[in-house]
């Protein structure tokens, strides 16, 4: 299947990550994949939550929005009515990032991460957990050039990838078009040792065959590889 672009089945849409975007951000980035672009920061404060308070540990948590510009209707602010898919995006963020972090390592201290769409092209939330463990990174490194931590917390990157099956056909890194045609959707995360942190998968429009899965599954790991190799330069530089 020839794709917009003439992108194959299992290439990814052009990823692009600015580090340092806003200076009073302790982590920043811009994430650019495709025409979505997501403003992703980590900032750190003193303090845990009740439940970790004498515990040792630190806090990692997460919020997710898309700006009321980001999509061709306006999208409107959760500031009255939470937004249920935002809050569970949130909780995914958060998940995928602890997932490979050592709390103990941040004890007395939390990082919030905040994810912003500016604008949705699909693949939101895998772009937001990439750009977000880019700016976690960058976060860690001032609390530890600051002496507030002796080490990093950071145990594997993260990264994150779309796919799903439009037709009959099995593609990576769905855009808004794609996915919003799609007969299922899947998201992948993984961390950068190439453990797979969390699956979501859904037959939207028909089942998901085993073989299909397997497929999906392929162009993820793959994806995700050329995506970490993204992620670190945009580190190195």
């Amino acid at each position: 299947m020839t794709r917009s672009k003439g992108r194959a089945p299992q290439d990814l849409r052009q990823i692009k990550i600015t580090k340092s975007f806003m200076k009073n951000a302790h982590g920043s980035v811009l994430i650019e994949w495709g025409n979505t672009r997501v403003l992703c920061t980590a900032m750190y404060a003193l303090g845990v939550p009740p439940f970790l308070e004498d515990s040792g540990k630190g806090w990692l948590t997460a919020e997710y929005a898309m700006l009321p510009g980001s999509t061709p209707q306006r999208k409107k602010r959760s500031t009255i009515k939470p937004d249920g898919r935002g809050t569970e995006i949130s909780r995914l963020i958060g998940r995928a990032l602890r997932s490979a972090f050592d709390l103990s390592a941040l004890e007395g201290y939390t990082i919030n991460i905040d994810c912003d769409v500016i604008e949705a092209d699909g693949g939101t939330r895998t772009a937001s957990i990439t750009g977000a463990y880019v700016a976690l990174q960058l976060c860690i490194t001032e609390m530890l050039s600051n002496k507030l931590i002796d080490r990093s917390p950071v145990q594997s990157g993260v990264a994150a990838v779309s796919c799903g099956i439009v037709g009959d056909t099995a593609l990576l890194d769905l855009n808004y078009i794609e996915d919003s045609s799609a007969s299922a959707d899947v998201n992948v995360v993984m961390s950068h040792d190439g453990g797979i942190i969390e699956v979501q998968g859904t037959g939207e429009k028909r089942p998901i065959t085993p073989d299909e899965l397997h497929t999906l599954i392929e162009y993820a790991i793959a994806g995700i590889e050329k995506i970490r190799v993204i992620q670190q330069e945009a580190l190195s530089k």
